[in-house]
């Protein structure tokens, strides 16, 4: 095909008629894969008479080519073709000419094709491309160095995610180029146009990537730190001519100047937090000691010092400050609080900055009342969800202001106490006309920040705030300001664990709150929902709740439809909980209700996934908050399932709960997949069998599992176990359903989508058909150890991961199933010695209670075969079988003591209450409570907990990260697994079976006993002693049970 036709196609696809637009489309796609087509794009991109709007389409087309089809290796893919060799060569030598001339709208699309590019293919095949980024960057031609920052940046980003491994190219590469790019920015520093700071932007950018995970040996030289960190300080002081500010204040935080100053600002942190904090260093960053000790000394405190100043401007309004600057200043006020030398110098400003810079920030805003009024749904979404607020500088702010209290606490915690009490009498003692409620608010709000420590025991004043409450809270549960009642039933939240000692009072803020339900601001009465569900732990507050529960479920049923998101989800299910038994007349109804809830939520989702892409970045957020919505509906609906233990209920619960499962499965609603899989688990464990309406989803399931489901065999696992467990008369009489599992478990045995965590799933599903289906499913016995004996071919005489063990326990229950049978099987594979020995020898890995009764009632289904009909090898080995029983029974008594301790600890869970008398009362180093007296000196360091938290999750990630196939991990006992080998006790069984052998097979017993000696045989006997205990106990047990029923 020539450039000309291409040409065409590719300007049909935005023409107006989308049956023209269809028609090139599939035009494209017929020649896509012949060779040349890409060198014909790139012609077409590189043509100065191009249509803009035709090099954007083929920009666009071209990424997604490349995505999809520029592989490291040049090997078909999921039946996609590689793209060809000589139109990657074609590529790779014109794409950074191309990009010079390019509108930016193409060229952010062709930057994207070329950092995939770089992924596959630098440096080992792409061994010019830096000696391309030089030529650029040693231009006068500033397009052309423009173009040299983007293409160093695309590679530098290469290695962004890659840590440590393989980045010697990166070394290169920052050692060759970075000395260049910061004489550039040098230069541009001193322009103000947009231009430079576009440029500027890319540098600093690179800089950060670069720095994302190691701090590079050349960029910790003095040579090299010093003209960086200038260059960054100079840029956070550089005044931007007002002139040059758009008026919009929207558009004032997005302005490329402040872009390259919020840049800026992050490095500096990065460098003083990850790498040149000596206080914040954990064990993996022991390496960077040196540079840290260092840059402490030389670069901390001049950071510091321009971060306070910049903020001493601030508030005086002498600059203005975007909300990302805030946001990094307040995280590097939060570090440098840590260490004595910078806190030193902070020391002096603490007071200023907790008045002048936390508090305004704490404060109900303009911005804030003017985004309740204009659209509160929206607000409730930044506002109540921590997610959105996680990046704010408000959230900074919170965390700077508690790490100060906390950490400086016999410096400044009292101060703060003043500064809010200060605040608060002010306002209670000025005039109707002169009171600031916005100040009131940014008080509360500040003193419920820090409520854990005034909570603590040894705070000296959690004893006042009863009366801090009465004298400053609770007249704002009928303020004339919205955000103070929805502030007064935030307090309540706060300060959940403050126990009232007047009940009088306790009775005014559940007044408060109920009051605040009925408001008619949606912010307020979704906050005062969200109080109520910690005023419940109170009996009085459940007790009043008791006649009001219907109408207050369905309050946070309308709640939930008109915010759309997942914020009251955690209310429901704590009153689904805390009130089930007063809920259980209205499950039906209530179910009904979620239900309900759940469908006009997805029928929302559906409508909003079919908005024009223009949308795309405002609808997948509006369909993310609509998923979690609707997770949380589901979660409830479990919730409630579980808390009721009528199953006759339940099967109603089923019927009103199946348009649910259906719409979910159906519509292939992925993130909903393991809410639905709980509730289908939910409702066949609960009830114990599985009702018409169940299995007439089973299908679906399968259907789910072989479409989209795959990735979530571990979510639909236990529902598949309840369907062959509790619905076994059925599904042996249903060949259907049969072939279907048998179908998901080679599926989940042989696909490499999945990994042997989640290959475990199907081992168990195997053991759950061969448990339940006993002499049903003999035609699945050899397919089964055939799909197990894949993975356990080379494992003879070693040990075995996790995985494996299952491995061979789905062989045992093959032998448990039927012994003959699977004997026959594994003799005409050859197999039976490799098995037996892979068995015996791994023998101490069946430490669990299931694991060890499915060895002795195997041994025992083998020993009462009659040992002529044994394989020859067996015949040779069999006196090993007692050896191995004996072994079992040894150590049986401490898995079942583990077990029994183990379902001890879950039924108490539920009861136990997590508070004790040092709640929430964290230690510092020494040992000493934080909130008394003998809090951390002014010239310690502090020791950060939260670094110490994220050094234990880098070592667990790297410990697992070491972990091999052939790791042994100790099984932990599934409290709440099930199996027909619950009902057989091992002891009798064993009893029964050796006697029985003595009588019947005398010659196999004299085998099998030949090597016993005084010890095993008095261990025997011992077995036989328990058996005869336990017999007695379960004939007792039959005999009071008959005698009740009659």
């Amino acid at each position: 095909m020539d450039t000309h036709t291409v040409y065409q196609l590719f300007s049909a696809t935005y023409h107006s008629d989308p049956n023209v637009q269809k028609q090139a489309e599939g035009q494209l796609r017929q020649v896509e894969d012949t060779p040349g087509f890409i060198s014909i794009l790139v012609q077409i991109l590189g043509s100065e008479e191009t249509e803009v709007e035709t090099k954007q389409a083929v920009s666009i087309y071209l990424k997604n080519r490349v995505r999809s089809s520029w592989t490291s290796e040049d090997l078909p893919t999921h039946n996609i073709t590689p793209i060809d060799q000589q139109d990657r060569e074609t590529f790779k030598a014109n794409i950074l000419r191309i990009l010079v001339t390019v509108p930016n709208p193409v060229r952010v699309q062709l930057l994207d094709s070329l950092n995939r590019v770089l992924v596959c293919d630098y440096p080992n095949k792409w061994t010019d491309y830096m000696n391309q980024v030089h030529a650029l960057l040693g231009t006068n031609d500033a397009k052309m160095a423009y173009v040299g920052l983007l293409a160093l940046q695309q590679v530098v980003k290469v290695y962004q995610w890659r840590g440590t491994e393989d980045n010697s190219p990166l070394v290169e590469i920052i050692q060759s180029t970075f000395p260049i790019t910061l004489q550039m920015a040098q230069s541009l520093y001193n322009e103000n146009s947009l231009d430079a700071a576009e440029m500027l932007r890319i540098i600093v950018k690179t800089y950060n990537i670069a720095t994302q995970y190691e701090l590079a040996k050349h960029l910790q030289d003095n040579s090299s730190l010093v003209p960086w960190v200038t260059l960054m300080l100079q840029i956070v002081e550089k005044s931007v001519p007002q002139e040059m500010l758009p008026e919009d204040l929207e558009e004032r935080q997005k302005f490329i100047w402040y872009r390259v100053k919020r840049r800026s600002c992050q490095n500096l942190n990065r460098l003083f937090s990850r790498y040149g904090n000596p206080a914040q260093l954990g064990q993996s960053s022991k390496k960077y000691t040196t540079f840290a000790e260092n840059f402490i000394q030389q670069f901390g405190p001049q950071i510091l010092r321009v971060y306070l100043q910049q903020t001493e401007r601030w508030i005086k309004k002498e600059i203005w400050l975007s909300q990302k600057m805030l946001f990094f200043f307040a995280e590097f006020f939060r570090d440098a609080l840590t260490h004595k030398l910078t806190w030193q110098i902070m020391k002096p400003y603490a007071e200023t900055l907790v008045s002048h810079f936390i508090f305004p920030q704490l404060c109900f805003s303009e911005e804030d009342e003017e985004l309740w009024v204009d659209d509160p749904v929206d607000y409730i979404h930044k506002k109540l969800d921590p997610l959105e607020d996680f990046s704010s500088p408000v959230a900074a702010t919170i965390t700077f202001l508690m790490n100060l209290a906390k950490h400086r606490n016999k410096f400044i915690f009292k101060k703060i106490l003043n500064f809010i009490n200060n605040v608060l009498d002010t306002y209670r003692d000025a005039p109707p006309e002169s009171k600031n409620p916005r100040q009131k608010d940014g008080a509360l709000k500040m003193i419920g920040c820090i409520s854990d420590l005034i909570l603590r025991k040894k705070s000296g004043i959690a004893h006042h705030m009863e009366s801090f409450f009465t004298a400053y809270v609770f007249s704002e549960f009928q303020s004339q300001y919205p955000y103070l009642r929805a502030r007064a039933c935030d307090m309540l939240i706060r300060f959940s664990k403050m126990d009232f000692e007047n009940k009088a009072n306790l009775g005014t803020a559940f007044r408060g709150v109920a009051t605040c339900m009925r408001d008619t601001e949606l912010p307020v009465r979704v906050q005062a929902c969200l109080s109520l569900q910690y005023m419940i732990q109170h009996e009085s507050v459940r007790n009043a709740l008791i006649p009001s529960l219907p109408m207050i479920m369905q309050e946070l049923l309308n709640l939930t439809n008109e915010i759309d998101a997942d914020t009251l989800s955690g209310v429901m299910e704590e009153f689904v909980e805390v009130f089930s038994e007063e809920l259980t007349p209205f499950a039906i109804q209530l179910t009904e209700q979620l239900r309900n809830t759940f469908l006009r939520i997805m029928q929302d989702y559906q409508d909003s996934a079919a908005v024009p892409v223009s949308g795309e970045l405002s609808t997948e957020l509006d369909i993310s908050d609509k998923t979690m919505a609707a997770s949380g509906v589901l979660k409830t609906i479990t919730t409630l399932l579980l808390s009721l233990e009528r199953p006759e209920l339940l099967s109603q619960l089923e019927n009103a709960l199946l348009p649910v499962i259906t719409f979910s499965l159906d519509n292939a609603i992925i993130d909903l997949y393991e809410d639905i899989f709980d509730i289908v688990d939910t409702c066949t464990f609960s009830t114990k069998q599985i009702s018409p309406t169940m299995w007439g989803i089973f299908e679906l399931i399968y259907k789910t599992f072989k479409d989209t489901g795959i990735d979530y065999i571990e979510e639909i696992f236990p529902s598949l176990d309840n369907y062959i467990s509790y619905g076994t008369p059925y599904f042996v009489q249903n060949p259907t359903l049969q072939r279907m599992v048998y179908d998901i478990v080679e599926t989940v045995m042989t696909s490499d989508r999945l990994n042997e965590s989640e290959r475990v799933c199907g081992c168990k599903l195997i053991e759950s058909v061969l448990l339940n289906c006993r002499g049903s499913v003999d035609q699945y016995v050899g397919p089964f150890i055939d799909l197990v004996f894949n993975y356990l071919s080379n494992t003879e005489n070693i040990s075995l991961s996790n995985f494996k063990f299952y491995c061979i326990e789905a062989v045992i229950n093959c032998l448990y199933y039927n012994p003959l049978l699977t004997l026959h099987i594994l003799e005409e594979r050859n197999l039976t010695q490799v098995i037996f020995n892979i068995w015996f020898h791994n023998i101490k890995r069946f430490s669990r209670v299931h694991d060890k009764k499915l060895v002795v009632v195997t041994l025992c289904s083998l020993m009462e075969i009659p040992v002529e009909q044994l394989p020859s090898i067996l015949q040779a080995g069999w006196p090993q079988v007692l050896g191995v029983i004996l072994t079992i029974f040894n150590s049986l008594p401490k898995a079942e003591e583990i077990r029994n301790e183990m379902e001890k600890m879950y039924e108490n869970e539920s009861e136990e209450d997590d508070d004790d008398e040092t709640e929430g009362e964290s230690k510092n180093k020494d040992g000493q409570a934080i909130g008394d007296e003998d809090g951390w000196e002014d010239d310690e360091n502090v020791h950060d907990d939260d670094t110490e938290y994220l050094e234990f999750l880098a070592q667990e990630a790297a410990r697992n990260a070491r972990a091999t196939d052939s790791d042994e991990e100790e099984l932990e006992e599934e409290v709440l697994y099930e199996s027909p080998l619950d009902k057989i006790d091992v002891y009798i069984k064993f009893h029964e079976v050796f006697v029985g052998v003595q009588q019947h097979y005398p010659a196999s017993y004299n085998l099998l006993t030949k090597n016993l000696d005084t010890e095993k045989q008095n261990f025997i006997m011992k077995i036989f002693s328990i058996a005869d205990e336990r017999r007695k106990k379960l004939e007792n047990q039959t005999n009071q049970t008959n005698e009740n029923n009659n």
